[in-house]
C-alpha cells in the first residue's frame, strides 16, 4: 500500500520548490503514477521513500517542512540547486538520515 503521508511530503515540497520550473520533473504531477517513480524518489518495497536525490535540477523556492514526514528516508541530496530560505528544523527528525547533502543551493540562516 502506498503510504499517504508520504505523497503528501513529497507534493509539497514539490510545490513549494516550485516544481513547475524543475529541468526534469517526469511522473511528479502524474496522478496514475506511484511516487515511488518520480523522477528522484527511491522506494523499498514497503513503498517507504529512502531515497531523494534531486541534485542540479532547477529546484528554487523553499523547503517544505513536511519533509520531515519522510521518516523512512536514508539519502536527501538536493546540491546545487537554487532553494532558498531556512533548512527546516524538521531535519532533525529523520533518525534513518545517513546521507545529506545541500551544498550550492542558496539557504540562508
Amino acid at each position: 500500500t502506498l503510504c499517504p503521508p508520504e505523497r503528501n511530503a513529497l507534493s509539497d515540497f514539490y510545490d513549494m520548490a516550485k516544481g513547475a520550473e524543475w529541468t526534469d520533473g517526469t511522473n511528479w504531477r502524474d496522478e496514475y503514477a506511484s511516487y515511488c517513480e518520480w523522477k528522484g524518489v527511491t522506494c523499498d518495497n514497503m513503498n517507504h521513500v529512502t531515497k531523494l536525490n534531486l541534485t542540479n535540477n532547477g529546484l528554487s523556492g523553499r523547503m517544505s517542512e513536511r519533509i520531515g514526514n519522510l521518516t523512512f528516508i536514508k539519502v536527501l541530496d538536493l546540491s546545487d540547486n537554487n532553494i532558498k530560505g531556512s533548512i527546516p528544523a524538521e531535519l532533525g527528525k529523520l533518525s534513518k538520515l545517513v546521507y545529506l547533502r545541500l551544498s550550492y543551493n542558496a539557504f540562508t540562516g
